[in-house]
């Protein structure tokens, strides 16, 4: 049995998340948290909502109204509809967690203890028109890399480079529009350089990180490493506690990514725990896994281990860091001032959670941008789920209750040599293997392969001539074999669509949850004699 860290991106609370946000984070997360532990393993899945700085305070300008306000009506909000989309965190905390804003003061006053931070006055744009100095999303501009033509003061969301505010093109205010001037002021930086040599050995011998994450890590540190500031001129965040940096805040960003450890501390404080966290951040057999969009890569592989090497205390690095391409809507990016795409809370107010996880998760942006479309998205609910899926454990359950009154029949003792079977154990093995190397798109595929082989198998095998010719002993058998198929289906598809696959378990007439089941159950055999309930239909097409 081994320790695990379960991670994911926390989203920004200064709106609902999207669909691209959900595959590329919480999602993608959940269906390997749910695999680990039907496994055995002593999973930990934490996230939270990121609270802090300028998104938070821009939109709460925009609105007007405070940001502690804005934040927490959204992360109540945003906190319901993770369970609502089934996502399994064992902590879905928050940045103004108590505990969290504890552990990054004291972390930053350790780092700048060890000589990590620095401080220096530097040159920033200011607008006149608001009295205020403009980082991160208060300026916006072209990106000097790209030439994107909304990139932000921190970040391009074009190539995903990490920028200056003074390098955009074309500045403005992103509350006025106004261009802004060059003032100076004092901050605090991370001395980032002086870990490149570390970062590039973690980077090219990490165990599980996607290509993407890999080739962007290499190349920014081909282009060298500057020092990154911890501070910011904003009122709404964390305070900085360094000495004489009275007025500043840490950089969202720099005290965000920390989140990952505090929401384990608090995780074990509420359970009455209190320093199990340790067991895990500091045990060098622990992994951590991190799920990610591409955008956050740069934060993710080199600022977090930084961090974490400059502290010098042992804590585990990212063991695996799973990024995924941009899910785009019917071709576009995702923009909800432009009104394009759709939001996690519509979502569920069209279609239930598993027609949405399942299609999600089919289209996982793996290695390129892939589009959500209403097209695809009726062709996978009808054709895979209803028609394929769904038909296949119908049309077995309707057959088993008509024939043999409900009851699971005896197969005849060779049963195990049959081709469903074998397939079973096939697909079974190659949706294991993917699902540990963090291939999820391809681990469904594997699930969806089953029921078709299934089909298959049963249009060949025709139990119901069978019966007619009088050849029980071989339509029980065929009937056993697909009942065990079933079986198997409701396992593996249990971290991807759980209710569905708790519908499916149940059926079958166990009487346990499913998500309580060992992942090794898929391949262990019914027992004959056991009576299934009532069947009804599994999903309805979308006309």
């Amino acid at each position: 049995m081994s320790k695990w860290i379960v991670t994911c991106a926390w989203p920004y609370v200064n709106y609902i998340p999207h669909l691209g946000t959900m595959i590329g984070s919480a999602l993608s997360a959940d269906v390997i948290a749910r695999y680990l532990r039907m496994k055995g393993e002593e999973v930990v899945f934490v996230s939270g909502s990121d609270e802090h700085g300028t998104p938070i305070e821009v939109e709460a300008v925009r609105r007007g109204t405070n940001p502690k306000s804005l934040c927490d009506e959204n992360h109540r909000k945003i906190s319901e509809l993770f369970k609502r989309w089934n996502i399994s965190f064992d902590n879905y905390s928050r940045t103004e967690s108590e505990y969290h804003k504890e552990f990054v003061k004291n972390f930053y006053l350790r780092l700048y203890g060890k000589g990590f931070v620095y401080e220096e006055e530097v040159e920033l744009p200011f607008c006149p028109r608001c009295q205020r100095f403009l980082p991160d999303r208060f300026i916006s501009g072209a990106c000097p890399y790209c030439n994107f033509e909304d990139a932000r003061g921190d970040q391009c969301d074009g190539c995903g480079r990490l920028l200056e505010p003074l390098k955009l093109l074309q500045p403005k205010c992103a509350i006025c529009g106004s261009k802004p001037e060059v003032k100076k002021t004092k901050h605090w930086f991370f001395d980032f350089p002086k870990l490149t040599e570390k970062l590039k050995e973690y980077i090219e011998s990490a165990p599980l990180l996607t290509e993407n994450a890999k080739n962007m890590s290499l190349s920014l540190l081909k282009e060298g490493l500057r020092a990154r500031s911890l501070t910011r001129d904003n009122k709404w965040g964390i305070e900085a506690p360094f000495p004489g940096s009275e007025g500043k805040t840490i950089y969202v960003w720099m005290e965000a990514i920390l989140g990952y450890i505090s929401a384990t501390i608090e995780y074990f404080a509420n359970v009455g725990s209190k320093d199990k966290w340790r067991e895990y951040w500091f045990d060098k057999k622990c992994r951590l896994l991190c799920f990610i969009g591409k955008d956050n890569i740069p934060f993710h592989t080199l600022i977090l281990p930084a961090l974490l090497m400059a502290s010098n205390e042992g804590y585990v690095l990212p063991w695996g860091v799973s990024a995924t391409e941009y899910l785009l809507f019917e071709g576009q990016k995702f923009s909800k001032s432009r009104r394009i795409g759709i939001w996690i809370d519509e979502a569920l107010e069209m279609f239930p959670v598993d027609y949405w996880r399942y299609v999600l998760l089919s289209t996982r942006p793996e290695g390129r941008d892939s589009s959500f479309s209403w097209s695809v998205f009726k062709e996978l609910v009808n054709t895979q789920l209803n028609d394929t899926l769904g038909n296949f454990v119908h049309r077995v359950l309707t057959f088993t209750s008509r024939t043999f009154s409900s009851l699971i029949p005896a197969p005849r003792s060779s049963w195990v040599s049959e081709e469903l079977w074998v397939q079973v154990l096939k697909r079974f093995s190659a949706c294991t293997h993917n699902l540990d190397n963090l291939r999820i798109k391809d681990a469904l595929q594997e699930v969806m392969n089953l029921a078709r082989d299934g089909n298959k198998y049963l249009n060949e095998q025709a139990p119901w001539d069978l019966i007619k010719r009088g050849d029980v002993e071989r339509a029980s058998t065929c009937i056993y074999v697909c009942l065990n198929a079933i079986k198997s289906l409701s396992i593996m598809l249990t971290p991807f669509i759980p209710t569905t696959a708790n519908e499916i378990w149940k059926a079958l007439g166990l009487q346990s949850h499913v998500w309580e089941e060992s992942w090794y159950e898929a391949t262990k055999p019914l027992e004959p004699g056991t009576r299934i309930l009532e069947v009804k239909p599994i999903f309805t097409k979308i006309k």
